[in-house]
């Protein structure tokens, strides 16, 4: 309604700020006296008058109603056209039934912790720490918890605690409303370090889950967001750690020491451990898969130095434990992930397995998104399969998979439409897959499910934190685990000039062998001595040669001399036959710890070019590659490729020097005389014998060196 103002001067309407629509009923009354020379118009039907806002009338130009003066019939308003209902699709329609049936669940659905009265307890604030993987900083704030005096359940090392969390964009002071979580702590007392590093581990998993789901596999994975509780107003303000309360059947998939659920088997949780391996180039792997289906928590994290992530962090060895357990699946396969070399007795362990993993219907996806990264071209012999594995297969037939047999029920629709009232909702979708197959580099990221859950209260992710995705994807460059492509990569790109050391593939291998030779894979666990036909020693000369394929020193020098029927650390119980091919095999693998910086490898060659002893078929005596080797022995005095360094020095420099110098004053095999060279050596040798305190061995350096002298005037 409008509210009239009137003074001596002028009279003035003030105007409501919302339309108003009224209806005039039919005059059937003549009009006043003041008109009554004009006839009466009577109105058949009813007139629609809108009063429109100040807002409007400046709008439209018009202020007639503010003019000082008589008041003013208010402005009259076409009426709008009658706008045409939008068609909504039906799959826009199935949307908001779900919705809405969603929404009934909820509210319908009893809270399964009333029974235990949490919202009685006294509610305490907290101060709430959580970390962000892809920024690697930490965040505080206040939150509102109810939280049990007594677990409720407890692990090895953790004991349980049921929680009511108040949302911090919640108006309603409702803990029947409030969320259920879980608070953590650990039993035995340890540092608070602990805690944060088990928050950082978690999350760091969670972005490997992100970067899985980019890679579109057949099912969505995420691994739960937990933070720390710090109860400051409590003594000594404990720590607990927090995440949401999973309902449903907790299942371990695997450990981190390689063992797998045979009963729970699926493929998602062994192919995402594979996929992390090569996707980070070798430098972690995430295992220890347990929780609700498709959403995991307490992952653990080996690393290829061993070091962060707890205790838990096997490093290259956890890395051994794994792939002995691993077959690769479909999964796998789809997303072109190389198996790993194992010897055929292992395999023909792991059938069993294999079947396991074909027992359920999971439909992949035409178009999953292979791992390897399209930055690694380059020219020689494995481009071109390089190159197919940077491309998506478009044309790539639908594969019947072995994955779930009890949790595909419960799996929700992967992408939501973000506008109910477009036709339709997955067109950005189908947009985003196009453009994907039209360009050579990566993907672009979609927002997930799990990026879409109000778990803590600001768990979706900003642009900004979606850019910072993006970049963590590009950086990271996937490599295969394959031994024979280890190869041709390390072959196109040398590292530094290496021909040895930096493969963390051959690392894995050597470990393996390692665990063969210590009965960690043998049928009986915790081998004697009375029980050594139980190692498979052939599957440990196998990931042996793999390591030493890959580069790995310690490898190269082990099959060196178990081939030249030496002692050796590495496989101590295993032996070849001394026949003159293994003898060749053991001298080619000496010459490549030679090159690698092996002091112990140069000596025997020279030793061997120099007396013939040890030097196979495929070589004869050379006293020019002696003498080279014996002058690399005695300039190697610092570490090898792998940092590794000779501490005993059995053959010090100055007895090196005086053989070669002995071959240069004989001269012969390709050498020729040189007296003079003789006689130097022979001085230098003396001269550090004196060093090293042995003076009796000086004096005679010395006298053979003046003889060489002699030998230079005649």
């Amino acid at each position: 309604m409008s509210v009239s103002s009137t003074s001596e001067e002028e009279e003035c309407i003030l105007m409501p700020l919302t339309d108003v629509e009224v209806v005039e009923e039919e005059e059937t009354e003549d009009m006043s006296s003041d008109s009554a020379e004009e006839p009466p118009t009577p109105v058949s039907k009813q007139r629609r008058v809108s009063f429109a806002s100040i807002r409007r009338q400046r709008t439209l130009g018009t202020l007639a109603s503010l003019r000082p003066g008589p008041v003013s019939e208010p402005i009259a308003i076409p009426e709008r056209e009658p706008t045409t209902t939008r068609q909504v699709s039906n799959s826009v329609k199935n949307w908001r039934v779900a919705i809405k049936k969603a929404r009934e669940f909820v509210k319908n659905t009893p809270n399964s912790w009333q029974k235990f009265g949490l919202e009685k307890h006294e509610t305490e604030k907290a101060t709430r720490h959580r970390y962000n993987a892809l920024r690697k900083t930490w965040s505080e704030d206040i939150v509102l918890v109810k939280m049990e005096d007594e677990p409720f359940d407890h692990g090895a090392m953790r004991e349980c605690f049921r929680l009511k969390k108040l949302s911090n964009f919640s108006r309603s002071l409702d803990w029947n409303r409030a969320s259920n979580y879980v608070a953590k702590r650990y039993i035995e007392k340890v540092d608070r370090d602990v805690y944060f590093e088990d928050v950082k581990l978690q999350m760091d998993a969670k972005l490997w889950g992100e970067e899985f789901n980019r890679h579109d596999p057949p099912k969505k994975v995420d691994i739960m967001q937990v933070v720390i509780l710090e109860f400051k107003d409590r003594p000594g303000s404990p720590l607990y750690h927090l995440e949401h309360f999973i309902e449903g059947k907790y299942i371990k998939y695997n450990s981190n020491s390689g063992f797998v659920e045979d009963e729970a088997l699926r493929c998602t949780p062994q192919a995402f451990s594979h996929f992390t391996f090569e996707r980070s180039s070798h430098n972690i792997i995430v295992v220890d898969i347990q929780g609700v289906g498709d959403l995991w928590t307490d992952p653990q994290i080996h690393t290829k130095e061993g070091t962060n992530y707890g205790d838990g962090n096997l490093g290259t060895k956890g890395m051994a434990l794994y792939f002995h357990s691993h077959s690769c699946n479909r999964i796998c396969k789809a997303l072109n992930l190389a198996p790993f070399d194992l010897s055929n007795s292992e395999i023909a362990n792991l059938e069993k397995a294999q079947m396991l993993q074909m027992s359920s219907k999971t439909i992949l996806r035409g178009s999953e998104e292979i791992v390897i990264d399209p930055r690694l071209k380059n020219t020689g012999d494995i481009t071109v399969f390089l190159r197919q594995r940077s491309e998506s297969p478009r044309n790539s037939p639908r594969v019947s998979e072995s994955e779930d047999f009890s949790m595909s029920s419960s799996v929700s629709p992967p992408f939501s439409p973000i506008n109910f009232m477009d036709d339709d909702p997955f067109s950005s979708l189908r947009r985003f897959r196009s453009d994907s197959e039209n360009s050579s580099i990566t993907r672009g990221r979609v927002r997930y499910d799990s990026e879409m859950s109000d778990c803590f209260d600001d768990d979706t992710m900003s642009p900004e934190e979606e850019a910072e995705q993006e970049e963590f994807a590009r950086r990271q460059v996937s490599r295969p685990s394959c031994v024979t492509l280890e190869v041709n990569l390390r072959r196109m790109s040398v590292i530094q000039g290496q021909l040895t050391g930096g493969s963390i593939l051959g690392e894995v291998h050597l470990e393996m062998a390692k665990y063969h030779e210590n009965g960690r894979f043998a049928p009986q666990q915790g081998l004697n001595l009375l029980h050594q036909e139980e190692v498979d020693w052939d599957s440990a000369i196998f990931h042996l040669e793999k390591a030493a394929m890959c580069g790995v020193l310690e490898a190269i020098v082990a099959l060196a001399r178990m081939f030249l029927q030496l002692p050796h650390d590495v496989l101590e119980g295993a032996h070849v036959e001394n026949t003159e091919e293994n003898t060749n095999r053991g001298v080619e693998y000496m010459r490549m710890a030679a090159v690698a910086g092996d002091r112990a490898a140069m000596i025997y060659l020279a030793n061997a070019y120099h007396n013939g002893m040890g030097l196979g078929t495929d070589r004869e005596i050379d006293w020019v590659e002696a003498t080279r080797w014996y002058s690399q022995a005695v300039n190697q005095s610092g570490e090898d490729e792998e940092g590794c360094y000779d501490a005993t020095m059995e053959d010090p420099a100055y007895m090196l020097m005086a053989k070669a110098a002995e071959l240069y004053r004989e001269g012969g095999h390709g050498l020729e005389k040189d007296p003079e060279r003789a006689a130097e050596l022979y001085n230098d040798a003396a001269e550090q014998a004196m060093a090293a305190m042995k003076g009796r061995l000086a004096s005679k350096y010395f006298m053979f060196a003046e003889e060489c002298w002699g030998e230079m005037e005649e």
